[in-house]
C-alpha cells in the first residue's frame, strides 16, 4: 500500500509526463509548419515515449492498489522562434522532469518504500537518456544554424528515429521495463 504522500506525488508525476507529451506535440506542430518533417518525426517519437512513461506510472499505481487522479493538463508553449529554441526548451523541460523524478526518489526514501524506490530507478536511468538526446540534437542544431544544408541534413537524420517500446517485465506487462 502506498502512503498518501507517495500516491499524490506519483499522480503529480503522471500529469507532468502527460504535459510532456502535449509539449512535444506542440513542438511537432511547429516543425510541421516549417516543413521540417524529420523533426516532426523526432518529436512524435518523443510523444510516444512520454505517453509510455505516464502509462507505466498508471500501471504501477494499479499494481499497488492505488487510484489514479488525472488532472487538467496545462497548455504547452506552441510558438517558437527557431529549431534551436525548440530543442533548448525540450532540453530544459527534460531537466525539470529529471528534478521531479529525483524528488519522487527522495519522497520514497523518506517514506521507506523500497518498491517505489526500485520502480523509480528505471526513470532515473531513462532521464539520463532523455536529457542526452535533447542535448545532442540541440548542439547539432546550434552548429547548423537557423537554415541551410546542415539543418536539412539534421532533419533527414531525425526522420530515421523510431519508437521502440521497452520490453515488458513483471506481473503487469503493460507496465513495461
Amino acid at each position: 500500500m502506498l502512503s498518501p504522500k507517495l500516491q499524490e506525488a506519483i499522480n503529480d508525476q503522471i500529469n507532468k509526463e502527460l504535459f510532456s507529451e502535449y509539449l512535444y506535440l506542440a513542438m511537432a506542430d511547429f516543425f510541421a509548419a516549417q516543413n521540417l518533417d524529420g523533426f516532426v518525426n523526432w518529436m512524435m517519437v518523443q510523444t510516444q515515449e512520454e505517453h509510455f512513461h505516464a502509462t507505466k506510472f498508471i500501471n504501477f499505481l494499479h499494481d499497488k492498489g492505488a487510484r489514479v487522479a488525472l488532472k487538467a493538463i496545462a497548455a504547452p508553449q506552441a510558438d517558437f522562434k527557431s529549431p534551436e529554441e525548440v530543442f533548448r526548451a525540450g532540453f530544459e523541460h527534460e531537466q525539470f522532469v529529471t528534478a521531479s523524478i529525483s524528488n519522487l526518489v527522495d519522497i520514497a526514501e523518506k517514506e521507506k518504500d523500497r518498491s517505489v524506490q526500485t520502480f523509480l530507478q528505471w526513470y532515473v536511468t531513462e532521464q539520463i537518456e532523455e536529457e542526452a538526446n535533447f542535448d545532442k540534437l540541440l548542439n547539432k542544431v546550434k552548429m547548423a544554424g537557423a537554415s541551410g544544408p546542415a539543418l536539412m541534413m539534421l532533419d533527414t537524420e531525425a526522420a530515421k528515429r523510431v519508437y521502440t517500446p521497452p520490453p515488458a517485465t513483471g506481473a503487469n506487462p503493460g507496465a513495461g521495463a
